[in-house]
């Protein structure tokens, strides 16, 4: 490893955890090339802090993410179990055994055709402002490109996208890969659909094991750990492997940050009593387990809430997503996760995973909220100043916690990070002698004006802020979501729409918030609504009803952390 990282180990858990943590790991592999462009600034984030270093058995050197994944059987689509950057040490052992050898093949899933462009194009933004790939000659001997080619769109289809690897276009290492291949991740029978079955998953030696050494594996080559982020469904059964593995982690390696991102996708599905009444189930376990074990945890998700009662998905004003295709919703929580965990992945002065928990979680409150700005809207040749006084008086952040409005909450805690702002507009570029219209036009640097904003908003709160010039990175395959915005996502006041957006400036912030109190009392209202004798599928798979008795009970405990008081 790179001297002076401090490195992170993700572990990324469930299916839609795989389509959010594809956006986020291609935001990284796409931000690693920044430092070839000089309008970009270099160094802010440390890459060495997620991925690590490697060579393979030829000798060439390799840069993959630190990274265990689990998911099910027939997730992977093309994507092979092991990688393709080394080769399979079971495969050699194969092939030096002489004797007799019987092969099983299984069917092979077709390549994604939009997967096929990647691993064989370079890309151009064209004149129409539109990303485009083009062929390239390679060993099966296609024709050399010529100038009468015309290029393609890079822009995935949604019919084309049935699983997360269909998109992912990083390098995975042998190690991340983890199949459960006891349940199955399409069709209707033999699926992972109660927290108690995941929970046994992880009790099984098998499983145990293989996560044990994969811990191991890159635990051993780190020279300072600072924690674990876990990317978790927490609407079916990976909500209780996402709590066991906590548990495994806080149990084996005590003193280490254990940050947690319980993800659910949205919305709810209507006249389907259970798979919403799974779904409340397993997010009420999952969050009370994971909290036990975690330095932190934060719901994420576009829906409206988090108990029974559907509400309509989030809306953002400079944004156009269909809240049921998980291929959007994914990358729009991947860019806010991007910016969230900015402060521990910092080059110079960071903020470590216990600091952060420690900053968020005092009193007891170890689950916080999540909102964004996406994209923060800045107007060519505005300043700071304006585009923050121009957000008024309300909380600027749209919700990502499905707790519901926070306006009217009580903040506690907060950490603020804001990205992708030119360093010319952190400040008021009033003529000498011109009176500053506010207290944030007299600020002398931008960390200041993002200081003196968040003290006008939220007085006497404990507020950790970060301002940032490195922007998100949103190239294909992010979807386009965008409308009315330049390349590097600035507002404006005609419309672009279908152009390419490279980059985008976002306002983030994760929360300690009386909302909670509010959204944890209602997930255990809903609760005691359901009769559970009437799933008994869902008591079968390992949870007993004294259990569902004592989850009450803690949820209402933690509830009360949250209570707005002196």
């Amino acid at each position: 490893m790179a001297g002076g990282a401090r490195e992170v180990l993700t572990l990324q858990l469930g299916h839609f955890a795989g389509f959010v943590g594809t956006h986020w790991w291609n935001q990284q592999d796409a931000a690693l090339g920044r430092a070839t462009d000089a309008k970009e600034p270099p160094g802010e984030l440390c890459p060495d802090v997620l991925y690590r270093t490697g060579r393979t058995l030829h000798g060439q050197e390799t840069y993959t993410p630190r990274l265990i994944l689990m998911d099910l059987k027939g997730s992977l689509s093309s994507l092979k179990e092991e990688g393709g950057l080394y080769r399979d040490k079971q495969l050699d052992a194969a092939i030096a055994w002489q004797g007799k050898l019987t092969t099983h093949k299984e069917e092979l899933y077709p390549n994604n055709p939009y997967l096929q462009d990647f691993l064989s194009a370079e890309g151009v933004l064209s004149s129409d402002g539109v990303w485009r790939v083009k062929s390239i000659p390679n060993d099966k001997g296609l024709p050399p490109l010529t100038m009468s080619a015309t290029p393609k769109p890079l822009i995935p289809t949604e019919g084309s996208i049935r699983v997360w690897s269909d998109f992912l276009r990083v390098h995975l290492h042998p190690r991340s890969i983890c199949m459960i291949q006891k349940y199955n991740h399409d069709g209707e029978a033999g699926r992972l659909e109660a927290f108690g079955q995941g929970e046994s998953v992880l009790k099984e030696p098998k499983y145990q094991e293989e996560l044990e050494d994969r811990l191991h594996f890159y635990v051993e080559e780190c020279d300072y750990l600072q924690g674990f982020q876990i990317l978790c469904d927490l609407h079916d059964g990976f909500s209780g492997v996402g709590a066991k593995a906590a548990e495994m982690l806080q149990d084996e390696y005590s003193g280490r940050g254990i940050i947690t991102w319980g993800l659910l996708p949205g919305p709810y599905h209507r006249g389907e009593a259970r798979r919403n009444i799974y779904r409340l189930l397993n997010t009420a376990f999952g969050l009370v387990h994971l909290t036990a074990h975690s330095s932190l945890v934060c719901p994420l998700s576009l829906d409206g809430s988090l108990g029974l009662r559907p509400e309509p998905p989030v809306n953002f004003p400079y944004l156009h997503y269909d809240a049921t295709l998980p291929f959007h919703c994914s990358a729009i929580l991947a860019t806010a996760l991007d910016t969230f965990t900015a402060p521990y992945r910092l080059c110079s002065s960071p903020v470590s995973m216990v600091q952060l928990a420690g900053m968020l979680s005092f009193c007891g409150k170890k689950v916080v909220t999540a909102g964004a700005t996406i994209p923060f809207p800045l107007a060519p040749g505005q300043s700071l100043p304006d585009s923050l006084l121009q957000l008024g008086g309300a909380t600027p952040w749209t919700p990502l916690s499905a707790c519901g409005d926070p306006s009217g909450t009580r903040c506690f805690a907060q950490s603020v990070v804001l990205r992708g702002i030119d360093r010319a507009y952190h400040t008021s570029q009033l003529t000498p002698g011109t009176p500053p219209p506010s207290s944030l036009h007299a600020c002398t640097t931008g960390e200041e004006v993002l200081a003196q904003y968040l003290q006008q908003q939220q007085p006497r709160v404990m507020s950790s802020s970060h301002l940032l010039l490195t922007p998100c990175r949103v190239v294909p395959p992010y979807p386009q979501l965008f409308s009315s915005h330049s390349p590097q996502g600035l507002v404006l006041d005609g419309s672009l729409k279908g152009a390419a957006v490279e980059s985008i400036p976002v306002f983030g912030a994760l929360c300690s918030s009386s909302s909670l109190h509010r959204t944890l009392e209602a997930l255990a209202g809903d609760l005691t609504k359901v009769d559970v004798r009437r799933w008994a599928s869902f008591m079968d798979a390992g949870v007993e009803h004294d259990d569902v008795a004592e989850l009450l009970q803690e949820l209402r405990s933690l509830a009360q952390c949250y209570q707005d008081g002196d």
